[in-house]
């Protein structure tokens, strides 16, 4: 069989290594068999101007030359891309994938094919790729010299001062005028320079990929994005232009857009000699004719316009690749055209699953390295990171790290994640750092969010005051969650640096889960000298369940330092909390404090003696821990006032945050700083949530022990004590979750003004695909009691959520409607005055939201009425659900938005909305309170998936999430995992694991192994995780957490 023969180029302009998959094919498919034979050499014009020849058979397929272009340029997005060629008649025609190249073009030798963008998607985000979007802008950049990409001045200007930051970096108004009088970017350039010029210095501190994403952002809401003009008339001669786009047929006059026939809208497309003809489907408000008739200029003409026609509504529209038609046996009619290659779904299902290799590419105009070429900085002398891991990489900066150490760069594509203060140091004040640090907002927040990979943790201290930067979508800087960073390449990684498996090293928002995990002073420890310093603890199982309150009571006392100590400290700098909010806060934490501590201690001591650590252990009198904790138990009582004076603090902290901008700047300041692991009031509710805790433990120690031992009356006693009073604070605890979940749902979401009313329970979040008429769209929805929010992720510097519309639950009705719109696992929600059609990832994930939305119209049903109207800025749209399918739901305006936002909030780019929206799954608030109930810390040994020791990790469990700290003497969490999408399982034999008491926690392409020290732990952790990995049915749910009112 042939192969293709690329002739020798200097061919790193825009890819480096040649051994990247196929584009154009599903993951694990092999290419398309070449035809031997004579080989023909066709000359390809990039993007960046640059030529390539290509030799391919001359009986091979148009797919055989466009994958041998993509796998040059390692570009695995590569459907977006086509070939265009003017043909015999001088026509410029698109190369068909699966006619032979020799039958299209005619005379090679004489004919250069232009490799450019095909299709443009309705949304940039959608491009996971920075060298895809790095070629788009490129495309944006040829069409605005070449005058199709009509615009205004300013948004020329705009443009154009974006191009330029790319190409030569930050401002320098000398260096703008000498680059824009050698390089002209538009025609009429010299009378914008001044304005591109100004726009220019607004850009400092952006990168290349940054630039990129701006200029797409921009370019993508002109009129004539992607659009290629195809001149016809229509049915009185008047002169019109045709176009297809990703949403349908469009018509123009001029520049000027006058018609739009959505796909939603066109039954049937075809073509009868010179005329191209539109069958629409019947609409009774239409005062369009069944069918449309246009004249082009020729035949041709008319069958090159309706062949690209089907390929973007296939492209655009369709889940896979048409099947081909069988051929007649007589006689054929019509045109057997199909639609060749991969959908827009297919392309973003294999780039999220992770099935490619990240590679480096060069910007050919660029004088700033690309973040994929970005040549790490020498390392430190003790760095023990190899040589050839080094020659490229880029760094997630983050301050607070405290031990310095060298960097590393992962092999294939992955980068290095180094501590702050070392890549503070290295990174200095120049433009070529990662863009993941970015925390300023312009719109580019949304930047090709890959569902499956890490949440950044690393976030800068405020002390350190920084230049506003542009926002990149990186999760830097949210306080709640980060996943965890690995060394997928084996061995031992340096100090203080971690290599992350998937981490997008191509996008600017670093991909939503990676951040600094830093490694033991000493690195992990070989398996057997870890053994062998492995201590003898008792084997009882009682013993076990003591240590577990240990250990938890380690975390609950770091936890409460976080209101008693650090908020207080921040508190006291400040004059912004009003007397009386800091004499409700304080007075009723501090003593919890002090009589914690004591508790820890001896707890501590009781552990030691039961470990033998004296010669009590010989008599036994102290291999039990009933008796302290019913002491204990019967002294929290004496605390419960202070204990009733939590949810009054909540609350009085919300309403003083709502009436002082002083306060609320000086929370959310707090919450960005790493002691704040999670959210501010969440912390307010732990004293409530550690009684549970205790309640557990104890029942598990009266379950474990048989009557007739010593310490069962004790643990009995203790029980009884504790579940009284679990019992009197139960109401308040239901009361203040809900009321904390709406608050904390309140900062993620743009355009709403009441969200938290007495009466309004949170029930589910989650993420659905919309049906609309540019197909199935992510969105995020909101259940409650009373209404359904829908939402898309906005461009914003706090990356939250825009609302699009509600739906009343009152009158809903709910119904499957696969059949009716040919889509898996598809809702049509029929609310009284608006209609919308939903689509869940799988089937279980459509029951759960059936499930809840079938409970809450029957509790809308219930109440006194409709829910009041309150959404801000977004009015819903009442529409029948034939015009919502065609409604274009544009996110134009997401970065323009702010009318319910009246200050930019702070970024929240990893909270628990965001991880659901990434790994396109949902959470109820039944799991919110399973979540609850399920706390677990202690010490784990963790193993990468190639690499060869454990390294011991103080670990804690809460809010679906593991933080990991070096030691539990840390005061913040050094990284964390996001464990909602993840499946818990045991390795098996092939893994080669041959330790006991492992567990593995596998998502997509991510597998990081767990390891216990007990059989009691090991059940315990596979417990607590199994909660947060397997969503709780409402069948399932705990009766005492059946409401949730507020």
């Amino acid at each position: 069989m042939g192969e293709i023969e690329q002739r020798p180029t200097p061919g790193s302009r825009l890819g480096a290594p040649e051994n990247s998959g196929i584009s154009t094919l599903e993951h694990g498919q092999k290419p398309p068999p070449t035809p031997s034979g004579k080989l023909m050499s066709i000359k390809i014009q990039m993007l960046d101007d640059t030529q390539e020849a290509f030799e391919v058979p001359q009986r091979a397929p148009g797919k055989v030359l466009l994958d041998a272009v993509c796998n040059h340029l390692n570009l695995v997005e590569g459907d977006y891309f086509g070939l265009e060629f003017p043909d015999h008649k001088k026509i410029t025609v698109w190369l068909d994938l699966l006619k032979p190249i020799v039958k299209q073009i005619r005379r090679p030798k004489h004919v250069v094919v232009k490799f450019v963008v095909k299709f443009f998607p309705p949304d940039h985000t959608q491009l996971q790729e920075e060298l895809t979007r790095y070629l788009f802008a490129l495309q944006v950049k040829q069409d605005l010299a070449q005058g199709r990409l009509a615009c205004n001045d300013n948004s020329a200007a705009l443009l154009i001062s974006h191009i330029v930051q790319s190409e030569i970096g930050d401002f320098d108004e000398a260096s703008d005028r000498e680059h824009l009088a050698k390089n002209k970017y538009i025609p009429q350039q010299d009378a914008l320079e001044d304005k591109i010029v100004e726009f220019h210095h607004n850009h400092i501190g952006q990168t290349p990929a940054e630039s990129d994403f701006q200029l797409l952002e921009i370019a993508r809401k002109l009129e004539m994005y992607g659009v290629r003009l195809h001149p016809a008339k229509d049915r009185e001669g008047t002169k019109i232009n045709l176009a297809v786009a990703n949403t349908g047929i469009l018509v123009f006059q001029g520049f000027t857009k006058i018609n739009a026939f959505n796909w939603a809208k066109v039954r049937k497309l075809s073509f009868k000699r010179k005329r191209f003809l539109i069958k629409l489907r019947p609409d009774v408000n239409s005062s369009y004719q069944d069918t449309l008739e246009f004249l082009m200029a020729s035949r041709d003409f008319c069958k090159s316009f309706w062949k690209i026609c089907v390929e973007h509504h296939a492209f655009f529209r369709l889940f896979e690749e048409p099947k081909p038609k069988p051929k007649p046996v007589l006689f054929s009619r019509g045109s057997s055209f199909r639609f060749s290659g991969r959908t827009q779904k297919q392309v973003l299902d294999y780039v999220k699953e992770g099935g490619h290799k990240k590679v480096q590419f060069e910007r050919k105009h660029s004088k700033i390295h690309s973040i994929r070429s970005l040549a790490t900085q020498p390392s430190e002398p003790n760095s023990e990171v190899p040589k050839q891991a080094q020659q490229s990489g880029s760094l997630t900066l983050g301050e607070g790290s405290e031990p310095p150490g060298g960097q590393s760069c992962p092999q294939g594509g992955d980068l290095a994640t180094a501590s702050a203060e070392d890549a503070e140091r290295q990174r200095g004040p120049g433009p070529s750092r990662s863009p993941a640090g970015s925390t300023k907002g312009d719109g580019a927040s949304a930047a090709a969010a890959e569902e499956d990979e890490e949440l950044v943790k690393d976030r800068p201290q405020q002390s350190r005051p920084r230049p506003p930067q542009p926002s990149t979508g990186s999760l830097t800087g949210s306080p709640h969650l980060s996943e965890l960073s690995i060394n997928s390449q084996g061995g031992t990684a340096p100090t203080n640096a971690i290599l992350s498996p998937n981490l997008s090293p191509d996008t600017k928002q670093a991909s939503p889960l990676v951040s600094p995990l830093l490694n033991d002073q000493s690195g992990p420890r070989a398996e057997d000298e870890d053994d062998g310093r492995r201590k003898r603890f008792p084997t009882d199982k009682a013993y076990f369940i003591a240590k577990e309150v240990s250990t938890t009571e380690r975390t609950y006392l770091k936890d409460l330092e976080v209101i008693t100590s650090w908020f207080q400290s921040t508190v006291s700098k400040e004059d912004s909390m009003p007397e009386s909010l800091k004499s409700l806060i304080f007075p009723n934490f501090e003593p919890l404090h002090k009589f914690h501590t004591n508790f820890l201690k001896e707890i501590e001591q009781r552990l030691a003696l039961w470990e033998g650590r004296s010669n009590a252990h010989i008599r036994g009198d102290y291999q039990r821990i009933g008796d302290v904790m019913l002491k204990n138990i019967q002294g929290m009582k004496q605390l419960a006032a202070h204990l009733w004076k939590h949810s009054e603090a909540l609350e009085a902290l919300e309403t003083g945050i709502r009436g002082s901008r002083r306060l609320e700047s000086l929370c959310r300041d707090f919450e960005l700083q790493k002691v704040c692991y999670l959210p501010l009031n969440t912390f307010l509710l732990r004293p409530l949530h550690r009684l549970m805790h205790y309640k557990q433990v104890l029942e598990r120690l009266c379950k474990h022990y048989p009557p007739s031992h010593s310490d069962f009356r004790d643990c009995r006693a203790a029980l009884a004590e504790i579940t009284e009073m679990v019992a009197q604070l139960h109401g308040t605890m239901i009361k203040m979750e809900n009321f904390q979940k709406l608050h904390e749902l309140k900062k993620d979401l743009i355009g709403v003004d009441n969200l938290v009313i007495p009466g309004r329970e949170f029930i589910r979040l989650g993420s659905l695909s919309k049906l609309s008429g540019k197909g199935l769209q992510q969105r995020m929805f909101f259940l409650f009691n009373d209404v359904l929010l829908y939402t898309s992720r906005g461009l914003t510097a706090s990356n939250q959520f825009k609302v699009h519309g509600q739906l009343p639950l009152y009158g809903m009705t709910m119904e499957e409607s696969e059949e009716e719109w040919g889509v898996p696992h598809c809702l049509t929600l029929r609310g009284q005055r608006q209609s919308i059609v939903v689509a869940a990832s799988s089937r279980p994930e459509m029951d759960k939201w059936v499930e809840d939305i079938q409970m809450a119209i029957d509790l809308a049903e219930k109440s006194s009425g409709p829910a009041p109207e309150f959404l801000a800025s977004s009015p819903p749209d009442n529409k029948s659900p034939e015009e919502a399918a065609g409604d274009q739901e544009s996110e134009d305006d997401l970065s323009a938005s702010r009318t319910s936002l009246e200050r930019q909030a702070p970024h929240r780019g990893n909270t628990m909305v965001h991880v659901c929206w990434h790994r396109n799954t949902s959470v109820s608030m039944v799991d919110f309170s399973v979540a609850v109930e399920n706390q677990l810390s202690g010490n784990l040994l963790r193993k990468f998936k190639n690499s060869n020791g454990w390294q011991k990790l103080w670990v804690v469990f809460t809010n679906f999430c593991l933080f990991f700290y070096k030691s539990h003497q840390d005061n913040h969490p050094l990284a964390s995992l996001p464990l909602l999408g993840y499946s818990l399982t045991i390795p098996s034999e092939s893994e080669d694991i041959h330790k006991d008491y492992v567990f593995k926690l596998h998502f997509k392409s991510h597998v990081y192994y767990f390891r216990a020290e007990s059989e009691y732990t090991f059940e315990r952790w596979m417990e607590v995780i199994r909660s947060a990995t397997s969503s709780a049915s409402r069948a399932h749910a705990p009766s005492h957490k059946e409401s949730h009112v507020y």
